[in-house]
């Protein structure tokens, strides 16, 4: 179990905080266990879009796996100083500190910073805030134009909306790019993965089209891929003929079921081997029966 806790801080914007709550919460429904908690430094907060939100004034106990966010708000007049107090800023920096993750959306990079958390770090956040903040804080490097930045268990996005982005790709970091695709699914979002990271799974980036029996055939390719999966297999669970299975995944991807199942091998055996796997491990554990199909896929990408 994850322990997210968002803290909320006045006027915060509600989809800085829904977006990734949201994200959060059908991992939880589909399996991959998440447990949410909303903490601040009065009992209710006010948003910027005047939707009361109430919350914890006490944090609960934090485990190095839990993750912290900080979502983004509106500054009521000037510029966007950090409204979140001193017990939230040292709560921050504590939880970095004893080897935890925190986060931010949007203007919530400034929380980080406020901690001294951007400093030497990589960071982004939304355009508007951008001149500002890299003014704020000199010693941090902003980058520009993508969607989130990860360094050294500070992630911070660019906000609104890619805080969905950010919290898929915490999701499929913790659990696989499978359990990603799932979510986003089900919450019927186009799973963009252009952060700062190996966030290009194929399974986010083929997933755009509107084809339900290439959607089938993937299910069942990601489920499975290191399987032997016959093309009639396949094409028998989307109900339709061999030909036309081929014709229409491909027109969907962009490759043939075999090359997509390759594609899913080779970028989970990466994901093995930059976690201390050899690459003959590596090999067997996503389905090859040796290394040298994977070290002649690995050169052709």
């Amino acid at each position: 179990m994850t322990r997210v806790v968002f803290v909320l801080v006045p006027r915060l914007h509600l989809l800085d905080l829904a977006g990734p709550a949201q994200v959060f919460f059908t991992a939880d429904d589909l399996g991959y266990p998440y447990e949410l908690t909303y903490v601040s430094e009065s009992a209710e907060v006010a948003t910027a879009q005047g939707v009361p939100v109430r919350a914890a004034v006490d944090w609960p106990t934090l485990r190095p796996t839990d993750l912290v966010v900080v979502p983004g708000w509106r500054s009521s007049t000037g510029p966007h100083h950090a409204p979140i107090g001193a017990v939230s800023t040292e709560r921050l920096r504590a939880h970095h500190a004893s080897g935890g993750t925190v986060v931010s959306v949007c203007s919530g990079a400034d929380a980080l910073g406020s901690a001294g958390l951007l400093d030497g770090r990589r960071y982004t956040t939304h355009h508007d805030l951008a001149d500002e903040l890299a003014a704020r804080y000199p010693r941090a490097t902003l980058v520009r134009d993508v969607l989130f930045v990860v360094d050294d268990r500070v992630i911070t996005s660019a906000g609104i909306a890619s805080g969905i982005d950010l919290a898929l790709h915490l999701v499929a970091v913790q659990h696989g790019p499978q359990s990603a695709a799932q979510v986003a699914r089900s919450m019927v979002v186009y799973a963009r993965r252009n952060g700062d990271e190996l966030q290009h799974s194929a399974m986010l980036r083929h997933r755009a089209h509107l084809s339900d029996a290439a959607h089938r055939v993937q299910d069942v390719i990601e489920a499975r891929f290191s399987e032997p999966l016959p093309l009639a297999e396949l094409a028998n669970s989307s109900g339709v003929s061999q030909r036309t299975l081929t014709r229409v995944f491909s027109a969907a991807t962009g490759m043939t079921p075999l090359r997509y199942q390759q594609v899913l091998r080779v970028e989970r055996a990466e994901h093995l081997i930059g976690h201390g796997e050899t690459v003959e491990s590596a090999a067997h554990a996503v389905g090859f029966g040796d290394a040298r199909m994977l070290r002649r896929l690995r050169s052709r990408t």
